[in-house]
């Protein structure tokens, strides 16, 4: 059945009874920080009222969000140029990732295109007079992500400022105050990235940290205020992402300063007046936000917050206020500020601007997820998070496995995960497998290359922890990921089929090396570095031994598999290759293709059919599959 945009296969009709059942779920939405009005009395928020996110504007806490973009795709990347009600952001078409630069007047409402209409564009950064944007385009050879600088007000006048020679990923991270300098991260793969300076002047480059024989991890913020040195985050000597600060001097190396904090830093920002720092401290999952002088390099935990994830933290035009988006496991998004004090380490209270909504359900009826530790089969603990539904059970079991692989499950809210906890009776556990960030570089690295299938292996030993739960049903136990979480329900639907009764793949990897041939040319190089080089006979043998492709006849537990047309990172022939050999076999499978998406569903249409048939499809296998719930 082709369903307007969407293609459905060996799909059942969807019953009226299921559409109403998820009405109030789908009507869920959060609100996203974005960035301050340029006076400072406002902010801009993303949300959902319509299709896909849009941009908005508040004007107080609790106030009215005026709808300004109007758009049939969501906005990805915003940043608002300093001292004026303009901004630009980027906007794809149909998932493809082909982002384009637009100019956008919060007054009129009137946006213009920047770039070229075909390249990938993004990563923008503005210089401290707003004057000009750095930011990274395939423009000239369609792979190389090189760092161009353009004037918004004269866009075909933009020149190369780096002209890259790889398929890394390249990204503008600041200019200097008085705009001759840019520092720029040349990210390779999770465990090897590099902080270089660019004089823009005349095109010479400094590296700053990284690229030596031992790889790290160094991720440049911001020059400080007197231009002797930068902050950047780093894992140079340990094992976690730390926020340093380095000399500009060549050969300097970096001094930590968040040493006392044992879990990855993230979402460092700065002050204009580059009197006031904030960050994020990824602690076991939760987020913990901190303020610092950067004179003095204290720091003082932010004790005010709930506890959840928080991230997109912006200070206010006159450094007074800091802005953030506050996410926690039974409450979806929202737009927070807090009122900060005289010195950079004194703070006040904290500003709910935005309430979003949850469809009518009661809140307090939200399951909050527990974390707990299971033993893998070489005597390591993996991390997981459980929401569990109330009652004795024992309940089915969806387990749900996260992509990257350098990702990490978090106990984020889902409206996805309630529904199925309060209406499927289901428990839902997000395991943190090896290769997951979060828990150290040793941790991430344990899956690399020929090590692939260890993390498979992790979750045959979440199935052995489950038969030793007395409130779980180890007779009923679905698989749910998505792109490399694809690959790895897949994998582990080869090696447990017996033990399974439902696998859904999202988005998934099929085999490694047509993956690898038919990934998008820009990132290809960076995925070669996390899987294995294909090129290599002896690596491509392993690839092809592992995929689930070359594996099927294996796989006997009923399937379903979703797709987007346009998904440059997974091609769609990564999913049609695996429905065509399941169903040479006769296996049970069905197929799902959204023709105007990409890498995952972003349209609300399209979301809400997928969830529609997400639920049939568990009811049948999972839920039916044993005793009732």
């Amino acid at each position: 059945m082709n369903n307007g945009k969407l293609v459905l296969e060996d799909i059942p009709e969807i019953p009226q009874s299921i559409r109403q059942e998820l009405y109030r779920w789908q009507d869920i939405r959060g609100a996203i920080f974005r960035s301050w009005s340029a006076d400072g009395k406002g902010i801009y928020v993303s949300t959902g009222f319509g299709s896909v996110d849009s941009l908005h504007k508040i004007v107080m806490p609790g106030g009215a969000r005026r709808q300004l973009t109007f758009y049939r795709e969501p906005i990805r990347e915003i940043s608002r140029r300093p001292g004026a009600e303009q901004l630009i952001f980027s906007r794809d078409a149909n998932g493809s990732e082909f982002a384009q630069i637009y100019m956008f007047d919060g007054e009129s409402g009137e946006a213009s295109l920047l770039t070229d209409g075909e390249s990938r564009n993004g990563a923008m950064v503005w210089d401290r007079r707003g004057s000009r944007i750095a930011y990274k385009s395939t423009l000239r050879d369609g792979i190389a992500n090189d760092i161009w600088v353009m004037d918004p007000d004269q866009p075909d006048k933009a020149e190369v400022a780096i002209e890259v020679d790889d398929g890394f990923l390249w990204e503008p991270a600041e200019f200097s105050r008085e705009g001759g300098r840019l520092l720029v991260q040349n990210y390779v793969s999770v465990a090897d990235s590099r902080a270089i300076m660019v004089n823009l002047d005349d095109g010479t480059r400094t590296l700053l940290a990284g690229g030596g024989e031992t790889p790290s991890l160094n991720q440049p913020v911001a020059f400080d205020d007197d231009g002797e040195g930068f902050w950047l985050i780093t894992d140079q000597g340990g094992e976690f992402n730390q926020l340093a600060w380095q000399s500009l001097v060549p050969g300097a190396t970096p001094e930590i300063v968040t040493s006392s904090i044992p879990w990855n830093i993230s979402d460092v920002v700065i002050s204009d007046d580059r009197q006031r720092m904030a960050f994020v401290a990824n602690e076991n999952g939760n987020s913990r936000v901190y303020l610092m002088d950067p004179a003095t390099r204290e720091y003082r935990m932010v004790d005010e917050l709930p506890t959840g994830i928080a991230y997109g933290l912006r200070f206010s035009p006159d450094e007074k206020r800091l802005g953030l988006t506050l996410n926690s496991a039974n409450a979806p998004s929202d737009a927070y500020v807090l009122k900060l004090g005289r010195g950079p380490l004194k703070f006040g209270r904290l500003v709910r601007w935005t309430e979003s909504e949850v469809g009518g359900l009661v809140v307090r009826e939200f399951v909050v997820p527990d974390l707990v530790h299971y033993p893998t089969f070489d005597g390591r603990e993996v991390p997981a998070w459980i929401h569990k539904p109330r009652g004795a059970g024992p309940h089915p079991v969806v387990i749900r496995i996260h992509g990257g692989p350098e990702s990490q499950a978090r106990p984020m809210f889902s409206s996805t995960f309630q529904f199925w906890v309060a209406n499927l009776g289901a428990a839902v556990i997000q395991p943190n497998v090896r290769g997951s960030t979060g828990y150290g570089k040793t941790y991430v690295g344990l899956d690399n290359g020929f090590q692939r299938e260890d993390a498979v292996r992790d979750i045959g030993s979440l199935l052995d922890w489950i038969e030793t739960q007395p409130d779980l049903d180890a007779s009923r136990i679905a698989l749910y990921g998505g792109s490399y979480g694809g690959y790895m329900v897949l994998a582990s639907a080869v090696h447990y089929s017996d033990r399974l009764s439902a696998v859904i793949d999202n988005v998934g990897i099929s085999n490694f090396v047509s993956f690898l041939e038919n990934t998008q040319d820009y990132r290809r190089d960076r995925r070669r570095q996390e899987y294995g080089d294909e090129r290599d006979p002896e690596m491509r043998a392993h690839l092809e031994r592992i995929s689930p492709l070359n594996n099927v006849s294996r796989i006997t537990v009923p399937m379903f598999i979703i797709q987007g047309q346009n998904d440059p990172r997974v091609p769609v022939t990564e999913a049609t290759q695996m429905v065509e050999a399941l169903r040479e076999r006769g296996q049970s499978v069905w197929f799902m293709n959204a023709l105007n998406e990409g890498h995952g569903y972003r349209k609300r249409e399209n979301r809400d059919i997928l969830q529609q048939v997400m639920t049939i499809f568990l009811r049948e296998h999972l839920v039916g599959a044993g005793s009732a719930p």
